[in-house]
């Protein structure tokens, strides 16, 4: 049986994170990845000679940001977009009303004022709610609290629904209170032309990457593991499991003896969402210029309510659009076609005849990857922030778990899960190294 020093789980930003510093310190390192490719859901397309991230597809401010110098040190190339963290006015943003007619730009402003004034109240309830207060109970509160008429508190209200969707691709009431915490930008938000995915490709240089190896079980003590893979088996003196959510959970992982607390309980009240994205390029450009995004507002915008301009990326015409929280779980089993039929019933109530049909589609399936169960992981009614940190806790000195949701400043992102990867290295160690070491030789 080949003996390690690590070995490492999963192939994508926090394995390959932790594979990378611990290679530069002299360690023996394994990584052993399920897929035939490096990146977990980080993972670009090129299906039509466009780079289509299907994944990971921001960096959510790259102010002071370790994840933004690791790009510039790869030169990689980056656009500005800064409206992936569904802030209601950072760049222009189209909104039109639940009739299809477009809002002034008077109208625009006293909406998104509405959304700010609400923020402010909502920061203190939460803060103040209880453990088993939802998103929901909290938004309702700060709303009450206003004062206002019902059609006014209303088109708020839809404004944070979708807003937990976006953000975490769940409905409001099943997020708990304080599963938004995170939701701040600092700096420019920016998308990757040439694909998110040379990251990814670039971090794995060198080291020893093991594709199309399906762990199923992991068996920890305190002298070293010993991990089963349908491969054969490998043995080390400690493990970096950096599987998502949804792969913990399943029946198709199993890591024996059981996860102590904290870390069970941590695990237990995290849960994959459902989150997919439509990519739809058209002929022409029949949406209104100059915006970031298209907003829909009232009952119509229930599914469909928020498209993204991609175009100045390729120069094609192309929207975004997601199926987020109860949309993607309903249209779960849907066609590409009945999925973008759908969308375009609802393009059509605001532009009319304007709306061709796209030449090319993307439609993500995140939900049914076995190697994801989901896109990202969000924290459930009667979790805490600490439960992410808590599920990084180390287990008898040798198990260590890492990746997005490990992670309790910003969870759900590639800059957690780097950092995830970063930690979970240094406790191996047992010393601290610079970040900068990821990208840079030691």
């Amino acid at each position: 049986m080949d003996h390690f020093d690590t070995i490492v789980i999963g192939a994508g930003v926090a394995g390959l994170t932790a594979a990378r510093l611990l290679s530069n310190a002299g360690l023996r390192v394994v990584v052993l990845e399920a897929r035939d490719r490096v990146g977990g859901r980080v993972s670009t397309e090129r299906r039509f000679g466009l780079a289509t991230d299907l994944g990971a597809s921001w960096i959510h401010g790259i102010t002071d940001e370790p994840l933004a110098d690791a790009v510039a040190a790869f030169g990689m190339r980056t656009a500005e977009f800064t409206v992936g963290g569904y802030q209601p006015d950072s760049r222009p943003i189209a909104y039109y009303g639940p009739d299809g007619t477009r809002l002034s730009d008077a109208d625009t402003r006293r909406f998104t004022d509405d959304i700010h004034t609400v923020d402010a109240t909502l920061r203190d309830v939460v803060a103040a709610s209880d453990p088993l207060d939802s998103y929901r109970d909290v938004t309702e509160v700060a709303l009450a609290a206003q004062g206002w008429d019902d059609e006014r508190a209303e088109r708020v209200r839809e404004y944070l629904e979708h807003r937990s969707e976006e953000q975490y691709g769940v409905w409001i009431d099943d997020l708990a209170a304080h599963g938004l915490d995170d939701d701040a930008i600092d700096g420019d938000e920016v998308v990757f032309p040439d694909g998110y995915d040379r990251l990814p490709s670039r971090l794995a240089d060198g080291l020893d990457v093991r594709l199309t190896q399906v762990v199923s079980r992991v068996q920890w003590s305190e002298s070293g593991v010993i991990v089963s893979t349908d491969r054969g088996t490998l043995a080390a003196d400690a493990v970096v499991v950096t599987v998502p959510v949804g792969v913990l959970q399943s029946d198709d992982f199993a890591i024996e003896p059981p996860l102590p607390e904290p870390v069970a309980g941590a695990l237990g009240r995290l849960k994959m969402n459902a989150f997919e994205k439509v990519f739809l390029r058209f002929p022409t450009k029949f949406w209104d210029d100059g915006v970031y995004a298209i907003r829909q507002q009232g009952p119509e915008g229930r599914w469909w309510h928020s498209w993204y301009d991609l175009t100045s990326l390729h120069d094609t015409p192309t929207l975004l659009t997601f199926a987020a929280g109860p949309a993607a779980e309903a249209s779960r089993d849907w066609s590409e076609q009945e999925i973008v039929a759908s969308v375009l019933t609802q393009l059509r109530r605001l532009y009319g005849s304007r709306v061709e049909r796209p030449t090319h589609v993307h439609v993500t399936d995140w939900q049914d990857d076995p190697f994801a169960h989901g896109s990202y992981a969000y924290m459930t009614v009667g979790s805490t922030t600490a439960d992410h940190d808590d599920l990084a806790t180390p287990v008898g000195g040798v198990l260590h778990i890492a990746g997005e949701a490990t992670w309790t400043e910003d969870p759900a992102t590639v800059p957690a899960a780097m950092r995830s990867g970063h930690r979970a290295a240094e406790r191996i160690l047992r010393r601290a190294v610079p970040i900068e070491q990821v990208w840079s030789a030691p």
